[in-house]
């Protein structure tokens, strides 16, 4: 069974289109206008190792932030979509991304109940702009976003970490290595992994 999404979401801030094959090789094809966006998301894709197509434009111009806000929640939505009755998948996944000096755990439940703990961040991330376009201080929002549109749970922390590229980068791996894991097929796993019968 194909496990595919595919949702376009228009608004007078931005146009957003994505495509997530949840069973792809990390072919990833990515486009918002934010190009260290589109480098994370990329990150993502790859690591995941879901086939992912991203094709934005938004008011840039302005600001960053509806765009990035406006994939995110495409993206968690195309997840849900792609992830059906989560029939046969583990749906616990975890993952420790070490880069550099940053170290970054992720925690997954595709649970159905959605939900988002982030910490560890310095304080610098705050105020940081990488590559002077894309504001750090979105991370956060970014991973609520897609963990409430998706409906899962997810739990990410920063260690430790002092470069803000490789602090938001090391989460974006983090997050796509468990959610490959939680999502991945479980042959000893027949039905819905749950003692309720649905997520």
């Amino acid at each position: 069974m194909s496990r595919v999404g595919r949702v376009e979401r228009i608004t007078k801030e931005s146009s957003v289109l994505v495509e997530v094959d949840l069973d792809g090789s990390g072919k990833v094809e990515v486009s918002t206008g934010v190009p260290f966006y589109d480098h994370m998301l990329t990150a993502f894709g790859s690591h995941a190792s879901f086939d992912l197509t991203v094709q934005a434009t938004g008011d840039v111009d302005i600001d960053a932030h509806h765009t990035v806000e406006d994939v995110a929640i495409v993206l968690g939505q195309a997840l849900r979509q792609a992830l059906g009755d989560k029939a046969g998948i583990r749906r616990f996944g975890d993952a420790w991304i070490p880069m550099d000096e940053t170290l970054a755990h992720a925690a997954v439940d595709v649970s159905g109940r959605p939900y988002c703990v982030h910490t560890g961040e310095p304080d610098v991330m705050v105020g940081f702009v990488v590559g002077g376009n894309y504001p750090t201080v979105l991370n956060r929002h970014v991973f609520e976003s897609i963990a409430f549109h998706a409906q899962i749970a997810l739990h990410l922390r920063v260690i430790h970490g002092r470069d803000p590229h490789h602090i938001t980068e090391a989460e974006y791996k983090a997050f796509a290595r468990a959610l490959r894991a939680a999502t991945e097929s479980d042959p000893r796993v027949g039905g819905i992994p749950s003692t309720k019968g649905v997520l």
